[in-house]
């Protein structure tokens, strides 16, 4: 019996077992081989990436920083000041135990039960403080307030005090590096109808103060800068010529309590302070 040979495979699939068990052909002309990239070239585009990020990074941070931050705190952009004082916050003294509300209908008295002493407004920052006015323990006597005034008027002022059943007087003074020199004096009565009685006895009779023999009243921001509940203002500017120095003064009642506050300065007592100073005062007696 014939053995058949086995049927040799097409050429073809010679061929490719044949290619595909030697080395890979090279690259067509049109598919050159890659060319190794440079490493230092490749580091250089890792340090630019690097810093592009940084940059932007601190750029965005620094643009955040200067919208958060305040005007007057970026040199170049602070705004000009106005003139006003560095005051601390001003909070009002607590009440004994017990005591009614200043304004409640039984208070009829219109009485300001808290320390007088605690009610005068604190000094600004960069204040020296004034010792004259320290008094005793705080206490003024009468006889320094009344010294505040010319001779022909501390007569009238002595009756009014005595009448009223003047009970404290309080104060504090200083003086700011310009050279303005600012006195506040809180007087108590036993009521505020006694109070009111005295506020008339010095601004309605002319009562004079030293240094400021010729004043008129400032209407303007006094009624509509400082509108405090239950409390007066009047205020006065010394009118020209001055003498050395311009005195400014404003007079408030509070209830039982009638404060005086004068500033004066060489020259010219600047405003601003003046007006901030007695506001203030205001505010915490009302």
């Amino acid at each position: 019996m014939t053995q058949q040979q086995p049927e040799s495979a097409p050429e073809s699939t010679m061929q490719l077992t044949a290619v595909s068990a030697q080395a890979p052909p090279p690259f067509p002309p049109e598919f050159p081989a890659p060319v190794k990239k440079d490493r230092r070239v490749l580091r250089a585009v890792l340090r630019w990436t690097a810093a592009v990020v940084v940059f932007g990074v601190v750029g965005a941070g620094v643009a955040y920083g200067v919208t958060e931050q305040k005007r007057g705190d970026l040199p170049g952009l602070a705004t000009e000041s106005d003139g006003r004082w560095d005051y601390p916050v001003i909070e009002k003294p607590p009440l004994p135990s017990g005591a009614p509300d200043p304004f409640a209908e039984e208070n009829t008295r219109e009485e300001h039960f808290a320390d007088l002493r605690a009610l005068v407004l604190p000094a600004p920052k960069g204040a020296t403080a004034d010792k004259k006015l320290v008094g005793d323990d705080g206490w003024l006597p009468s006889a320094t307030y009344v010294d505040t005034y010319d001779k022909g008027s501390r007569g009238d002022l002595r009756t009014s005090m005595k009448e009223g059943g003047l009970r404290q007087i309080a104060a504090r003074g200083w003086t700011m590096p310009d050279g303005t020199h600012t006195r506040i004096y809180l007087l108590r009565f036993n009521t505020a109808a006694f109070a009111r009685v005295h506020l008339d006895a010095v601004t309605d009779s002319g009562a004079t103060l030293l240094g400021a023999p010729d004043v008129a009243e400032s209407y303007g921001w006094a009624a509509d800068g400082s509108r405090v509940r239950y409390t007066t203002l009047h205020a006065y500017d010394e009118n020209k010529p001055y003498g050395k120095e311009q005195v400014r003064q404003a007079y408030i009642q509070s209830g039982d309590v009638v404060a005086l506050v004068v500033q004066s300065c060489k020259g010219t007592t600047p405003k601003i302070p003046f007006q901030q100073t007695v506001v203030l005062q205001n505010q915490l007696l009302g």
